[in-house]
């Protein structure tokens, strides 16, 4: 198996965190590409993950189009993709789900409970959420948004969307709120705790699909 990971950023301020610490502890390379200025991979084929935003998939902008676009194209050739926030929304919209806005938007620390047992508490930023694409399976819910984490195989490929943010440290929570300032729901204050209960979770998780 390649040690190399794609990534699709979609805003200078929504980095890497957590799957750069886990990446870094596993020797696999991220191949960062910057989708808002018009940097998509060539390769179709190839692990991806697509991070967050602060765009909409329906009317965005044209590079989001574009985005859109190409990942139908990955999808037609099977390659696995896990799409977080904004990138499970793409994920959903490829797969042929639909992506549709909340009544209230849903921010800070948010119950997550999975379907097979247990809950966690998870960081989210977001006012759309998603529908299930066809024959897709929800791994995980909450009370404010419905559809939090789900999974599709096609061809044997699977690709998993997750809504909240697993690789939201404190770090990066500390500079989205200094980017966006009074705009940010965010809390100021750290709470540790959970953010290493999550951070336990998204590199455990993340080492099992990447064995997968």
């Amino acid at each position: 198996m390649s040690n190399r990971l794609i990534v699709l950023q979609h805003h200078p301020a929504e980095g890497i965190g957590e799957l750069g610490a886990w990446a870094g502890r596993n020797g696999i390379g991220l191949q960062v590409h910057r989708a808002d200025l018009g940097e998509l991979p060539q390769a179709l084929h190839g692990r991806c993950v697509l991070l967050g935003g602060p765009h909409a998939v329906n009317g965005g902008p044209e590079w989001l189009q574009r985005e859109r676009r190409w990942l139908r194209e990955r999808h037609a050739n099977a390659a696995p993709t896990l799409g977080i926030c904004l990138g499970a929304q793409l994920l959903a919209d490829a797969l042929g789900g639909q992506v549709h806005r909340l009544e209230q938007p849903e921010t800070g620390w948010t119950r997550i409970d999975f379907v097979d047992g247990g809950d966690i508490d998870a960081m989210e930023w977001h006012e759309d959420a998603f529908t299930l694409p066809p024959g897709a399976r929800m791994l995980a819910s909450g009370a404010g948004c419905r559809q939090q984490m789900f999974e599709s195989t096609r061809n044997g490929v699977r690709q998993v969307g997750m809504q909240f943010h697993p690789e939201w440290n404190a770090a990066l929570v500390a500079s989205l709120n200094a980017h966006f300032g009074g705009e940010s729901p965010l809390p100021r204050e750290i709470d540790t705790a959970k953010h290493e209960r999550m951070t336990a979770w998204f590199h455990g998780w993340l080492d099992a699909w990447w064995a997968s």
